[in-house]
């Protein structure tokens, strides 16, 4: 007795995501599913305090409290740790992406897309896409903070400015794929959360974000000196205020090539195995 294998659809539970898809194709998809996101701070305003509340409380506290102790001067302090407190905010943003890819998976979400003939790629590019989205809102949110402040920008002046913002969001978009594999890999969305506190707040602690790297210990200073974080919050110093831009931009770029290079492709493989 034979019986015949039932019609497999473009849209049918059966279809094969990614199949025949073409780029063009993927990349409106990609957008769709990046505008699911958006739309989501909509219904839900938490979302966005939790990415605006905290850089704010940030600003404020280490400019009025600790700004006197380590530079003599609020204003003098403020000027220098405002371009390395937008790259520290830029980095705990991008958990927002592994946090929302670790709730679409274990919610079932994906279980239902993987019956679209879509992208294997659409669901990850639209969650990255997201967020360079809420890094400008947070990196706008921090500058415009620091303008009320009395922070200003220096002889780079606005170009400067828009050159550290693209800078940053290159930047965000390469270590975007760090929070992804962590997002893959975590059981919860509360474990990408506890994986921020566990590993960013060191890397970026250990940095000059807050502190000339000169007031360190000679040992500390090796780690510093290449920390992407502080190379980064340094290349911002220099678009934002003037001074050296060149070599630290261009290692800034490095890393990110790098990161992106490794964790890329590992997201990729740990997300189709996980499909």
């Amino acid at each position: 007795m034979t019986s015949e294998a039932a019609p497999r659809g473009p849209s049918g539970a059966g279809a094969e995501p990614g199949a025949r898809v073409g780029l063009a194709e993927g990349v409106r998809q990609s957008l769709t599913l990046a505008w699911r996101t958006l739309v989501q701070v909509r219904h839900n305003p938490f979302e966005l305090s939790d990415f605006s509340i905290q850089p704010i409380m940030f600003v404020l506290l280490f400019t009025y409290v600790f700004g006197g102790a380590i530079a003599g001067s609020v204003h003098d302090y403020l000027t220098f740790m405002l371009p390395g407190m937008i790259v520290m905010n830029m980095l705990f943003v991008t958990l927002y992406v592994g946090q929302g890819l670790n709730t679409d998976l274990t919610k079932g979400v994906f279980d239902r897309l993987r019956s679209l003939p879509i992208a294997r790629w659409a669901p990850l590019a639209g969650r990255i896409a997201a967020d360079q989205v809420k890094q400008a809102w947070s990196i706008l949110l921090v500058f415009v903070v620091g303008l009320i402040l009395g922070f200003r920008l220096g002889s780079p002046g606005p170009i400067g400015m828009l050159a550290a913002v693209v800078l940053l969001l290159v930047f965000a978009l390469a270590f975007s794929w760090v929070a992804v594999l962590v997002g893959l890999l975590a059981k919860d969305a509360e474990r990408v959360q506890i994986f921020g506190f566990t590993a960013l707040f060191p890397l970026t602690f250990v940095s000059n974000v807050f502190v000339p790297t000169d007031t360190m210990p000679g040992w500390l200073q090796a780690f510093v000196d290449i920390n992407p974080v502080s190379i980064l919050a340094e290349a911002c110093r220099g678009l934002m205020l003037g001074g050296a831009v060149a070599a630290p931009v261009l290692k800034s770029l490095a890393w990110a090539v790098a990161i992106a290079a490794v964790f890329a492709p590992l997201s990729v493989w740990v997300f189709k195995r996980k499909l």
